[in-house]
């Protein structure tokens, strides 16, 4: 009987090593477009309204650089339709460059996000989680411990707050949440995607129907940077606001009808975001003036003060908590995929290409980057990584843009799907315009533009080991 169940387990563990467990497609398209819409729409459109305002000086200009940018993303999302629809596997642009231009540039790509872009935003958005948070708790913005070392934010002592380890407890449910299944994730992400819109709803509502505004607000003017210089700066505030809007891509392999669902969720999620960023900041405007804007660091709440007063503005807190708290989720449901993307291919640490026998979720990858999330938390460092990797990120979404003409070109016999509404003209604008902002960027921020590329750099002696390690085998 012992020989027996022996030799059934002998069996079973070869069968298992031929038959790796895999990733599932489960994810249908309201979990996809909930990633979309759930991961763009944090805290930015609550809090940078304020910073483009003094950018551009007028509300008719402020609202060309939210269409523009809008635009731009959509002309993006339209552009990584093609791409998604065509190769529809785990990774998003890692896949894309690697396929275009080979495994170095998807390798800087993962590295990028990994190590600063993805863990970087991970970090923030839990920061901002637990700051929102502080004004019902105050007791979470207080010092909980300094650290007598010279490593926080700028080179100063490192301060551990409260709200830190309230923000690494939520990194830390979320993942686990994620861990136990993709399905799971994604209901999550629906069930607070969708009360988040309702309540978004409610505040353009009550902003823009409560007749105590004025209509004048929107032709007046405050003193600000002028010109060009001025409009791409507004952009890039923007442009944060719209970011995440790629994030469904890194999960294209577990969604259900990728080629159909892919695409659909790109293009209507991106939409359902330009529109409610139009109609919120609509709100903003017909309650407050613009030198009220600009001198607001909660424009949302101090919007429904000047309406119902203070308690009014903690209930857009609650909605500025779900709202992370959605974007948060979607981060960590997709970024974790990258790494397994990477070391799926021999180019991360090999653990992190496994895939759990029982949630089917590539779950070491996603402890890795929780857990490394964790650690950017407490160091305080996470805006000046974000700021770091801009202009880096950027030139890799454009390579991305670029790399949609090198594989018509490479791989003309790719089932396409899916191909550019527009083409050539949509994504051509979206490589001009992306180039133009990488040009004022640089130009505004030399020093953060060349730092970024650095930290990019770093990635280069890994990959050289990595590729050499997997050459060998």
């Amino acid at each position: 009987m012992r020989a027996e169940k022996s030799e059934q387990l002998k069996i079973a563990d070869a069968m298992s090593t031929r038959n790796p467990p895999s990733l599932r497609r489960v994810l249908g398209l309201w979990s996809a477009v909930s990633i979309v819409v759930g991961t763009v729409i944090g805290s930015g459109v609550f809090l940078v309204p304020s910073t483009m305002i003094r950018y551009v000086g007028s509300v008719p200009a402020l609202f060309v650089v939210w269409t523009v940018a809008g635009l731009l993303t959509l002309f993006g999302a339209l552009t990584y339709s093609e791409l998604a629809a065509a190769m529809p596997e785990a990774g998003g642009e890692y896949v894309y460059l690697s396929a275009a231009y080979g495994p170095f540039w998807g390798f800087l790509y993962g590295w990028t996000q990994f190590w600063v872009a993805k863990s970087g935003s991970i970090a923030t958005l839990a920061a901002g989680f637990y700051t929102y948070l502080t004004l019902f708790f105050p007791l979470l913005g207080a010092s909980l411990a300094v650290v007598p070392l010279h490593i926080g934010p700028g080179g100063s002592l490192l301060e551990v707050h409260y709200g830190q380890l309230v923000a690494i407890a939520l990194i830390l449910i979320l993942g686990a949440v994620n861990y136990m299944g993709v399905r799971a994730g994604g209901n999550v992400q629906i069930f607070v995607t969708v009360i988040k819109m309702a309540l978004i709803a409610g505040l353009i509502a009550v902003g823009i129907l409560s007749g105590r505004g004025h209509m004048g607000h929107f032709a007046a003017h405050i003193s600000a940077r002028a010109g060009v210089t001025g409009f791409f700066a507004a952009m890039v505030s923007a442009l944060w606001a719209y970011d995440g809007w790629n994030n469904v891509s890194m999960i294209s392999s577990e969604i259900r009808e990728p080629q159909r669902n892919l695409p659909r969720a790109l293009i209507f999620g991106t939409l359902a975001v330009i529109a409610t960023y139009v109609l919120i900041n609509i709100a903003y405007f017909y309650v407050l003036t613009p030198g009220q804007v600009a001198a607001s660091h909660r424009v949302a709440s101090d919007m429904m003060s000047n309406l119902w007063g203070p308690a009014a503005a903690g209930l857009v807190s609650v909605a500025v908590l779900i709202s992370i708290f959605a974007a948060l989720n979607g981060s960590i449901l997709s970024g974790s995929r990258v790494p397994y993307a990477m070391a799926r291919d021999g180019l991360f640490f090999r653990h992190a290409a496994a895939v759990h026998p029982r949630f089917q979720t590539p779950g070491t990858s996603m402890l890795m980057l929780c857990a490394w999330s964790c650690v950017v938390v407490l160091s305080g460092w996470y805006d000046d990584l974000y700021n770091f990797v801009i202009f880096g990120s950027w030139i890799l979404y454009l390579m991305t843009a670029v790399s949609l003409f090198v594989l018509r070109r490479k791989q003309p016999n790719l089932r396409r799907p899916y191909r550019v509404t527009g083409y050539p003209l949509v994504p051509v604008l979206f490589i001009v315009v992306a180039a133009m902002l990488l040009f004022s960027t640089l130009r505004t921020r030399p020093r953060e533009s060349i730092m970024g590329l650095g930290l990019m750099g770093l990635g280069a002696p890994f990959y050289l080991y990595w590729n050499r390690r997997r050459s060998v085998h």
